[in-house]
C-alpha cells in the first residue's frame, strides 16, 4: 500500500474516531469546554484531508499555469514519495516541461538565426501592423532611409512623409513603387500583406535601384572597353609594325638611290619625279606609324578604367584628408582661391585614402578648368555628417554644366573638353562605388557646380 492511501486512511480514521468521541461526550453532557478542542482538531483533520485529496488538482493547476506563462523552470518532485503513481506522474510532468523548454530554446535559436539573416541581407526589410507599429526593421532599411531607428510609420513623417503615405496605401498591392530618397538614391519599394493569427502584417522590401543600375552600366562599359581595346590593339599593332618596316626600307634602300649623284647610273634609273614620290612615301609611312602609335597609346590609356585595384580600407580623418589634398594643389590654391572647411575635427570615414585623394584631385582639376575667365574664381571643399552619412563637397563658381551634359558626364569617354579623355569622372564614380558610396553632381549654367562624395 502506498503512502497516499495510508495518508487518507489515518486521516479518515482520525475524523471518524474524533466524531465518535465528540458524540459520546455530548450525550454524557460533559462540559463543553472539554469538547471544544476536540471539535477544533476534528475540523482541522477534515480540512487537511480535503487539501490532501485535492493536492493533485493544485498540481495540475500549477502545471497548466507553467505552460500558459512559459515558466518552464518549475519542477515537480515534492510528493514523489507518496507512491509509485505520484512518482510517475511527476516524471511525466517534468518531461513535458522539458519538451516545452527545448521547443522554446529551438524557437529562440531559429528566431535569432532568421533575425541575423534579415540584418545581413543587402535588401532593406521592415514589417508593420495595421496600426502602423513597426515590428521588424533591418540595418539596410535604416541605412537606405538615412535614419537610426524606426518604431512607427509616423516616425517617417519628418524625413520621408511621402514614403509613409506610399507604405500605407500599398498594403494591398505587391506592385513595386519607385521612391526618390534624394539626389543619390532611388528606392524600389514592394509591399506584401499577410495575416498572422488574424492580424494583418505588411512586409516591405526596399532596394536602391540607382546604385545597382550604375553598377550594371559600369560593368557594361568596362566589358565594352575591354573588347574594343583588344580588337583595336590587335588590328593597329601589325599596321604600325608594317609601316615602320616599310619606312625603314624606304630610308635604307630607296632614298640613297634617289639622292645619289645626278651623273651616276643610279640617278638615271631614278628620275626627279620618282625621287619626290619616294620622299612622299617616306613621309606618309612616318605619319601612319606616328598616328598608329598615338592610337595605341590612347587606347592603352583606357586600360586603367578596367583595372582599378580594390580599396584598402582604413579609418581616415576627413580633416587631414582635405588638408593633404589642398596642400597638393597649393600652386592653384592662391590663384583660384581654394578654401576648405570641416564641420567636426573628429569626422572620419572608412576608405582608401590614396584613392579618395585621387578623386578629390580630379574634381579640383575639373573645377579649375571650369573657372576659365570667371571673375573672382573660388573653389570650396567642405565636409559634414548628415545622419549616418559623411558628405564631402567640391564646389566652384565657374560656368556650370548644361543640363543635357550633366546627365552624361559620368558616362565613360564622354567629355566637354577639347583635350579631355572622358574617363576622369567615370573613374571617380567607380572608386566611390568600390567604397559603397556615391558621386553625384549638381550644376546650373552660370552658377557653378557642386560634386558630392557620399560615404
Amino acid at each position: 500500500m502506498d503512502r497516499f492511501a495510508l495518508g487518507i486512511g489515518w486521516r479518515i480514521a482520525g475524523i471518524v474516531g474524533l466524531t465518535g468521541v465528540i458524540t459520546y461526550l455530548h450525550t454524557q453532557e460533559v462540559n463543553s469546554l472539554l469538547i471544544f478542542p476536540l471539535i477544533l482538531f476534528d475540523l482541522f483533520l477534515t480540512i487537511n484531508l480535503y487539501r490532501y485529496v485535492t493536492s493533485l488538482n493544485r498540481k495540475l493547476t500549477r502545471f497548466l499555469e507553467s505552460v500558459r506563462y512559459s515558466d518552464f523552470a518549475v519542477a515537480f518532485r515534492a510528493d514523489s514519495n507518496l507512491g509509485a503513481s505520484f512518482h510517475e506522474l511527476n516524471d511525466q510532468f517534468n518531461e513535458v516541461l522539458d519538451a516545452f523548454r527545448q521547443a522554446r530554446a529551438e524557437k529562440e535559436a531559429n528566431l535569432h538565426y532568421v533575425n541575423t539573416i534579415v540584418q545581413h541581407v543587402s535588401v532593406g526589410l521592415l514589417t508593420f501592423d495595421a496600426t502602423g507599429q513597426v515590428e521588424l526593421v533591418n540595418q539596410t532599411a535604416l541605412r537606405l532611409l538615412g535614419i537610426y531607428r524606426l518604431r512607427t510609420l509616423n516616425d517617417l513623417n519628418a524625413t520621408h512623409a511621402d514614403l509613409a503615405d506610399v507604405l500605407r496605401s500599398s498594403t494591398t498591392s505587391s506592385t513595386p513603387v519607385s521612391y526618390q530618397t534624394g539626389a543619390d538614391g532611388e528606392l524600389s519599394v514592394r509591399c506584401t500583406s499577410v495575416r498572422l493569427r488574424g492580424r494583418l502584417v505588411t512586409v516591405v522590401s526596399m532596394q536602391n535601384i540607382r546604385s545597382e543600375l550604375q553598377q550594371r552600366e559600369l560593368d557594361a562599359w568596362q566589358n565594352l572597353t575591354k573588347v574594343l581595346r583588344h580588337e583595336i590593339m590587335n588590328s593597329i599593332t601589325p599596321i604600325v609594325s608594317l609601316a615602320g618596316t616599310m619606312r625603314d626600307i624606304v630610308e635604307t634602300d630607296l632614298l640613297p638611290l634617289s639622292s645619289s649623284d645626278e651623273e651616276s647610273n643610279e640617278a638615271a634609273r631614278f628620275p626627279a619625279v620618282v625621287a619626290e614620290s619616294v620622299n612622299d612615301l617616306r613621309d606618309a609611312l612616318m605619319t601612319i606609324e606616328q598616328r598608329g602609335a598615338g592610337i595605341m597609346q590612347f587606347v592603352d590609356a583606357y586600360r586603367h578604367f578596367t583595372t582599378i585595384p580594390q580599396p584598402v580600407f582604413a579609418d581616415v580623418s576627413v580633416e587631414q584628408l582635405i588638408r593633404n589634398v589642398v596642400h597638393l594643389v597649393h600652386s592653384d590654391a592662391q590663384k583660384h582661391n581654394i578654401s576648405s572647411s570641416v564641420a567636426s575635427p573628429n569626422l572620419a570615414i572608412r576608405a582608401d585614402a590614396a584613392q579618395i585623394e585621387m578623386v578629390l584631385l580630379n574634381l579640383i582639376k575639373n573645377a579649375v578648368e571650369s573657372l576659365g575667365k570667371t571673375p573672382n574664381p573660388a573653389i570650396h571643399i567642405d565636409a559634414e555628417a548628415i545622419g549616418p552619412r559623411v558628405v564631402i563637397r567640391v564646389a566652384d563658381n565657374g560656368a556650370g554644366i548644361e543640363p543635357e551634359a550633366l546627365e552624361q558626364i559620368f558616362i565613360p569617354f564622354y567629355t566637354t573638353k577639347k583635350t579631355g579623355s572622358g574617363i576622369g569622372l567615370s573613374l571617380s564614380r567607380q572608386i566611390m562605388q568600390l567604397h559603397n558610396g556615391q558621386l553625384t553632381a549638381d550644376s546650373k549654367p552660370g552658377e557653378g557646380s557642386t560634386f558630392s562624395l557620399t560615404f
